[in-house]
């Protein structure tokens, strides 16, 4: 949580410049607010990766590709991949916290819901593209959970996803939900 924290007070800097001192700002921070803050950091960096990098040399320079056994074929890191690889990150550093890339038509399964509130969470995005927030206890432990809306954002999205042998679901467009970030901070 210690993370969390640091995060918290090192946003709220801007909102210092209101005249309310860093610390009564970060104190006003409820989970939602952190929860959302994360996401726009993760969904930022992602996208950026997925739209400056793969999308531009795979698709549009045709430089190198993109592919889930990126060591053997000397390619890109998917972006799916990339994000889990700092999820792992983050856990190995002992943020407080944890997020991962979730679907309801996972091509990998280990990316399916497995919780009650994930299943509920990436139901509710697929139908309204807006976040979903509940609360959850998981081995005893309350979390705030949080699941935003995986949007279609570049051509390599859709063309890995409908065209991948394994994906349980070929019709993806640009803009369309394809899953779910899940995002768990504990609460105190």
């Amino acid at each position: 949580m210690k993370a969390i924290h640091v995060l918290a007070l090192g946003s709220v800097v801007a909102l210092s410049a209101t005249g309310a001192s860093a610390q009564d700002a970060a104190a006003n921070w409820s989970y939602k607010d952190i929860a959302d803050a994360l996401h726009v950091i993760m969904e930022s960096d992602r996208t950026v990766y997925t739209r400056l990098i793969v999308n531009r040399l795979q698709n549009e320079d045709k430089v190198i590709k993109a592919s889930e056994h990126w060591k053997d074929d000397k390619a890109l890191v998917l972006p799916a991949q990339m994000f889990r690889y700092g999820s792992e990150m983050v856990a190995e550093k002992g943020a407080g916290f944890s997020y991962s890339l979730l679907s309801e038509w996972p091509i990998n399964k280990q990316n399916a819901a497995k919780t009650e509130v994930e299943k509920a969470g990436l139901a509710e995005v697929g139908k309204t593209g807006k976040p979903y927030y509940k609360e959850e206890t998981l081995a005893g432990k309350k979390y705030f959970t949080a699941v935003y809306p995986d949007k279609a954002i570049a051509k390599a999205c859709v063309s890995c996803h409908n065209d991948h042998k394994d994906t349980p679901r070929r019709d993806f467009k640009m803009g369309d939900v394809m899953g779910g970030v899940v995002l768990r901070l504990p609460i105190k």
